[in-house]
């Protein structure tokens, strides 16, 4: 139940990652640095898949689907972030602060679903590969990838529905440099075991499922390309991209696991790891999987080496 007499907040403010300003001007120029350069990195991964007629494979179409979500997920956090760092009091709506939540596990979601997706189309490609073309189609691949949407907005509307029932009263300061579910539910002034227990089944019990059976799926797929496949450079390709498929699930599972599978205590890693799991490892994943591939690897080269030829006419 709702306190009768409470006054809704109108605002949160968040403690950053730091105090101190020096740390935080050193913060700024590492975390402007890593996002400009790996930003348009992402960018370009997607733009060679588009235009390169030689990309056609579903498992490049599932990777462009992959870098625009990664690209998407960081920018959820870090352009406020960095305009923090110059900000003494930082402060968020309360409307911007369920925007930032919605869209941070709306687009969270959406890329652990597509990553079962890359799981079912490296085993149609591993395991049927006579099908493969047949099985992994355009139009179930759009499919695929819609449904990885959906899934991600029903799970995001479920943790925004159980937010914004809660009332706050004070205080109004969240541990944290964004909004998200662990720092806002403790600030309720009202028991929240029941929703703490609702979020924690949603987003960290799907999280450890879905992470043990991608692993145990890799795990499969590689045994099956050592017993079956020999040494030839078709196999050592898919081993080199089961590799960075698992690369990409340890990244972007583990911390999801130690956020969210636990009770919203507050611990002294929390921001560590909400940094590499918001801005770090979602504009990595792509670019880890593009350095073990040599396909887009020679791509990526003839667009840029394209371009700078356009550009000396």
């Amino acid at each position: 139940m709702e306190p009768a007499n409470y006054t809704r907040l109108t605002e949160f403010v968040l403690t950053g990652l730091s105090q101190t300003r020096e740390v935080q001007l050193v913060l700024f120029v590492i975390f402007l640095s890593f996002y400009l350069f790996i930003l348009p990195g992402n960018i370009l991964i997607i733009c060679t898949i588009r235009l390169d007629p030689h990309l056609t494979s579903p498992m490049y179409f599932l990777l462009a689907n992959l870098a625009f979500l990664d690209i998407w997920y960081s920018s959820i956090t870090a352009p406020k972030m960095l305009v923090d760092f110059f900000v003494e009091r930082k402060r968020i709506s309360f409307g911007g602060c369920i925007t930032q939540l919605f869209f941070l596990h709306f687009v969270g979601a959406s890329e652990m679903f597509l990553l079962t997706v890359m799981a079912f189309d490296r085993y149609a490609a591993i395991c049927r590969p006579l099908h493969y073309a047949t099985i992994m189609n355009r139009r179930l691949c759009c499919i695929l990838v819609a449904l990885s949407w959906l899934g991600g907005f029903i799970h995001s509307i479920i943790q925004v529905a159980l937010i914004v029932r809660l009332p706050f009263c004070g205080p109004n300061e969240l541990d944290s440099y964004f909004c998200d579910i662990t720092q806002v539910v403790r600030i309720a002034c009202t028991n929240t075991f029941t929703e703490e227990l609702v979020m924690i089944f949603s987003s960290g019990l799907i999280s450890v499922v879905c992470f043990i059976a991608l692993l145990m799926s890799y795990a499969f797929l590689l045994a099956m390309l050592k017993k079956h496949s020999g040494s030839g450079e078709s196999t050592s390709r898919a081993m080199s991209t089961c590799y960075s498929h698992i690369t990409i699930v340890v990244f972007m599972f583990g911390p999801s696991i130690y956020i969210y599978a636990r009770p919203f205590d507050s611990f002294s890693l929390d921001k560590v790891v909400s940094v590499f799991h918001t801005v770090i490892f979602p504009l990595l994943n792509p670019i880890i999987y593009t350095l073990r591939n040599k396909e887009v690897k020679t791509a990526m080269r003839k667009l840029v080496n394209r371009y700078i030829l356009c550009k000396g006419k």
